[in-house]
């Protein structure tokens, strides 16, 4: 959904705009392309090795741009340490890279037999997910799978996490694949993994992403200038949920207002080429 993206950024030459998704630089060309030599690109991203191939990428441009390895909640720290305030545009695109899934080795994709680790920056203070899934309790498991999965097998999969566990630790995503299989069975029709929910969740846990996204929400629109636009694009009913909650919040307070009463979606042509995209929402927010 570039077209959309871009549109929604109202990207104007000489102006500045932040990428708190950056990853491999995808939408960051797009945006310097259109905004010239005198515009300017700040992108965030919690993987410092992304963050290297993405600055070997954008190098041919002459625009500037500055890359921080941070989470998109400490956008005011990184504005500050550039001297600036606030933004034209901010984008968020919530979705995983194809780094992360097919390149990282830490057991984002369940098509692999890798480590059960799921950290976006292994750096930073955080449990992974096999700590998760050998230490806590079968009802907080449970509750895991079904907040931020929504599994409506929460439970029967957090019991045979647990009596798995028993037997010997679960340190791969084999290990998690055999041990939840007798209940996630493929639902006829269904496009979906019987594991993609599960996997999910333990993402969404391990990074703590809405917490993430909350913390962000809060504070955006103090980051965007008048007529700055904020558009984030989401992959699951979770974050959508939080971004329509406070883009709504912010039009009834008359901070901002929303220019995508509902969200966007990809067309056909657009799934068929990157079937990722199927579940993609996007919402836009002026501030006024």
């Amino acid at each position: 959904m570039v077209a959309e993206v871009l549109g929604g950024l109202n990207c104007r030459p000489g102006r500045l705009y932040v990428d708190g998704t950056i990853g491999e630089g995808g939408h960051a060309v797009a945006i310097l392309d259109r905004i010239a030599q005198e515009g300017e690109l700040v992108g965030l991203d919690r993987n410092p090795v992304v963050l290297e191939a993405t600055a070997r990428r954008l190098a041919p441009y002459t625009s500037r741009f500055f890359l921080f390895p941070a989470p998109f909640s400490r956008l005011g720290e990184v504005l500050a340490a550039l001297g600036r305030s606030q933004a034209a545009g901010i984008l968020l695109d919530l979705g995983l890279s194809s780094y992360l899934l097919e390149r990282s080795g830490r057991g984002f994709s369940f098509r692999r037999d890798e480590p059960l680790d799921m950290r976006y920056n292994p750096g930073e203070p955080l449990p992974p997910a096999a700590e998760l899934v050998n230490t806590l309790p079968e009802a907080e498991l449970a509750r895991i799978f079904w907040e931020y999965g929504e599994e409506p097998r929460a439970r029967q999969v957090a019991r045979l996490v647990v009596e798995a566990r028993r037997r010997r630790p679960l340190r791969t995503t084999g290990d998690l694949l055999e041990a939840v299989s007798p209940v996630l069975r493929p639902r006829p029709g269904s496009r979906l993994h019987p594991a993609t929910r599960i996997f999910q969740a333990l993402r969404i846990a391990v990074n703590r992403e809405l917490e993430e996204l909350e913390a962000f929400l809060r504070q955006a629109p103090a980051w965007l200038e008048p007529g700055g636009r904020l558009v984030i694009l989401s992959y699951h009913s979770l974050e959508d949920r939080l971004v329509k909650q406070h883009f709504l919040a912010w039009e009834r307070q008359g901070l901002c207002r929303r220019l995508t009463k509902k969200p966007l979606r990809p067309t056909a042509a657009e799934v068929r080429a990157n079937p990722r995209a199927r579940t993609a929402r996007l919402r836009i927010a002026e501030k006024i």
